[in-house]
């Protein structure tokens, strides 16, 4: 099978060394790391008639748009009217991430728990609303912010200046509505799950780490790291997230007009009694999230991706991907991230990476000199493999603290609340 990945990140480069154990593999525009799996192609996400010329030229059999922004552009659709095999929603069901106040719509027509809300379109509006509001509150830029539009907010000033900052375009398009919603307790929990709208296959549930800083400090960010299997997670908890949000979800959406096929990532909250509730959805494979659940995996997801993409009959054999081991990646990030990233830096990587590690780029180039150079705020994901995750959890530091360049960021926390429980047990 010819496969295009289509993005270039740290995502896209994990979802190319899977796919390129078993098919021939094209990545645009792609980075440095992917360039090593198959052919990078310079054409960018956002320009369809580009990706659309290269699907032809590669003689594609199937894409796989791993952005949201392409995706919410449509880029599907473009591809599907054109008789092209794509992966991904339509621009309609995408936007169940791109737009937070459409989702909150979709999530109180279907039943499904989430946290109180409501969405303004102006700052006249919003400002008493947030005079009364509980602390702490959280405040959302409703459009794509490249996961740095939610805010959680202390204080009412803390939440008056967020909704002042958003409006006034902190984030651009993404804050002419803004969603502002209850604060919601718990340990938050990433679902991703394959759907052709109808059924349904769950792959090992993820925990994200939004901070910048250890200690869960810091600004929000785009995600620091990750990890897989999380010991919170039981059947019964995968049971009640398929029959309470994502099978509701599906068919409202179809009720909708928006009927979904893809990989629909649920932000989860999961509340000290167990309960699940819906934090935000995604339209696309999660990340850092992707960089520890597809090491988990076997070679068959691609047979997955083209039967759900094609549209040929899916037939999943289970409705839970178990994971194989454990896995937990380390984000390494730029100096300056996520405001003012600085780039052009040369890293130096290790010469040769262990046997329980793995190395995904994701804001990387080679200069014209065969220099490896950041070119983006999150540089690159150290992903350490292991029977549980207190191993993987050392090897992806060990590799961290051997990656080199000028003002290199990293937590050396990710997966602490795994590490909690095992002390505590």
């Amino acid at each position: 099978m010819r496969v295009l990945v289509v993005g270039g990140g740290g995502r896209e480069h994990a979802l190319c060394w899977l796919l390129a154990r078993s098919a021939t593999v094209w990545c645009a525009p792609g980075n440095a790391g992917t360039a090593q799996l198959g052919r990078n192609i310079p054409a960018s996400p956002d320009d369809h008639a580009a990706i659309l010329r290269a699907v032809r030229e590669f003689n594609i059999d199937l894409t796989i748009v791993g952005p949201e922004g392409p995706l919410a552009l449509g880029l599907v659709d473009t591809l599907s009217r054109a008789g092209h095999a794509a992966f991904g929603p339509t621009a309609s069901a995408a936007r169940i991430e791109a737009s937070k106040a459409w989702a909150k719509e979709v999530m109180t027509r279907a039943g499904v728990p989430t946290a109180a809300s409501r969405t303004f379109t102006s700052l006249e509006q919003a400002l008493p609303h947030l005079t009364q509001h509980r602390e702490p509150v959280v405040v959302k830029a409703s459009g794509l912010a490249a996961g740095k539009g939610a805010v959680v907010c202390e204080s009412r000033a803390a939440a008056r200046q967020a909704a002042t900052e958003m409006f006034d375009g902190k984030f651009g398009d993404a804050g002419r509505e803004v969603v502002i919603e209850e604060f919601l307790e718990g340990e938050e929990l990433s679902v991703l799950a394959l759907t052709d709208g109808e059924r349904i296959v769950i792959l090992p549930p993820a925990q994200d780490h939004k901070r910048l800083l250890d200690g869960d400090t810091g600004p929000n960010t785009g995600g620091m790291g990750a990890y897989s299997p999380v010991s919170l997670v039981t059947d019964a908890l995968l049971n009640e997230v398929q029959r309470t949000i994502l099978e509701p979800t599906l068919r409202q959406m179809a009720r909708d007009g928006a009927p979904y096929r893809g990989l629909l990532y649920a932000g989860l909250m999961i509340s000290p009694e167990g309960q699940p509730s819906v934090i935000e959805f995604n339209c696309r494979f999660g990340d850092p999230e992707t960089q520890v659940i597809l090491p988990l995996l076997d070679d068959t997801l691609v047979q997955d991706l083209w039967a759900i993409g094609s549209g040929e009959a899916w037939r999943p054999t289970h409705a839970v991907r178990r994971p194989k081991g454990a896995a937990v990646t380390t984000v390494l990030a730029s100096r300056g991230y996520p405001d003012a990233p600085v780039k052009g830096v040369p890293i130096s990587l290790p010469q040769l990476l262990p046997p329980d590690a793995l190395m995904f780029h994701a804001g990387t180039t080679l200069d014209p000199g065969g220099t490896l150079r950041t070119s983006g705020g999150r540089v690159l994901c150290a992903t350490g493999l292991g029977p549980d995750i207190a191993s993987a959890r050392a090897a992806s530091q060990a590799l961290a603290e051997a990656v080199d360049f000028e003002g290199k960021v990293f937590r050396r926390d990710i997966a602490w609340r795994e590490a909690a429980r095992a002390r505590a047990s």
